[in-house]
């Protein structure tokens, strides 16, 4: 009965009648024969669909995983950890802000040791502030060979680029969460950018050259000057310049007693009377 080689005499109920054995096959095999026909027709349309994409790929391989999200310092670290073992030339870094913790700079010393023992080049750009952070130059120092660091007074945010080949940046402001980025295209655009930075920036260990400004007025002084004559607030200042917003409003009490200003407003007026006299000579 299961293999249907069986079935009820349509004219007594009590008996059952054989069928051939070759009736009985086709009639299993016939739905499987068209249901594989069936298949086989849609693998014939699959490929016709795909046959476009194929030629295309054929002609210019297309970049494996050229933007990938990564969550998490772990999973941000792990990615970098192996862009670092796998660099073999150059790794070109931006990193705004002041000074690194202890532990910040025990981490970035142990990788970067690893890159320049392999005779790999780092160059490296911060901002104005780590100047005046001990730390940053014994990093610098114990990485002397190999490494270059300027700083600028503003930067864009951190990016790492390892080879020209991939490259790391921020995809949201607590850095919880960043782009690794493979795509020629966008490497080239953020090499680019880091060689402009570069240019601009001034060796650590060169002074900085400010232009002028009026007596008493330190060149971080004037830069906060003119952020605040743009109507930026402390917050915004502290954060473009790379410092903490204690700092930020220390430098801003000492403009307010060397240009003699009793409120915010006064403040913005002078600052501004007081750079326009600084172009005019």
């Amino acid at each position: 009965m299961d293999f249907a080689l069986l079935h009820p005499d349509p004219d007594d109920a009590g008996w059952l009648r054989p069928v051939s054995p070759s009736a009985a096959l086709a009639q299993r095999l016939h739905p499987i024969e068209r249901e594989i026909q069936e298949r086989r027709r849609h693998s014939v349309e699959l490929v016709d669909s795909f046959e476009p994409f194929m030629d295309i790929s054929a002609q210019d391989p297309p970049t494996t995983h050229a933007i990938t999200v990564l969550e998490g310092s772990t999973r941000i670290n792990a990615a970098i950890d192996v862009a670092t073992a796998e660099c073999r030339t150059e790794v070109l870094t931006v990193q705004p802000g002041g000074g690194r913790s202890e532990d910040i700079l025990s981490k970035g010393l142990e990788r970067g040791k690893a890159v320049v023992d392999r005779g790999v080049s780092i160059r490296t750009l911060y901002q104005h502030t780590v100047r005046h952070h001990q730390g940053t130059f014994a990093y610098a120092e114990r990485l002397a060979s190999g490494v270059e660091i300027r700083t600028l007074e503003e930067l864009v945010e951190r990016m790492l680029i390892f080879d020209q080949t991939v490259a790391f940046i921020p995809a949201k402001d607590d850095r919880t969460a960043a782009l690794e980025l493979r795509h020629p295209g966008l490497i080239s655009y953020l090499t680019r950018v880091f060689e402009q930075l570069w240019q601009r920036a001034t060796p650590l260990l060169e002074e900085i050259r400010y232009d002028p400004t009026p007596a008493g007025i330190s060149g971080v002084q004037r830069s906060i000057a003119q952020l605040l004559v743009e109507g930026h607030v402390d917050d915004s200042i502290a954060r473009r310049l790379g410092m903490n917003v204690r700092t930020c409003r220390a430098h801003i009490a000492k403009l307010n007693a060397t240009l003699g200003s009793n409120s915010r407003a006064q403040l913005g007026y002078l600052i501004a009377l007081t750079l326009l006299l600084a172009q005019e000579t």
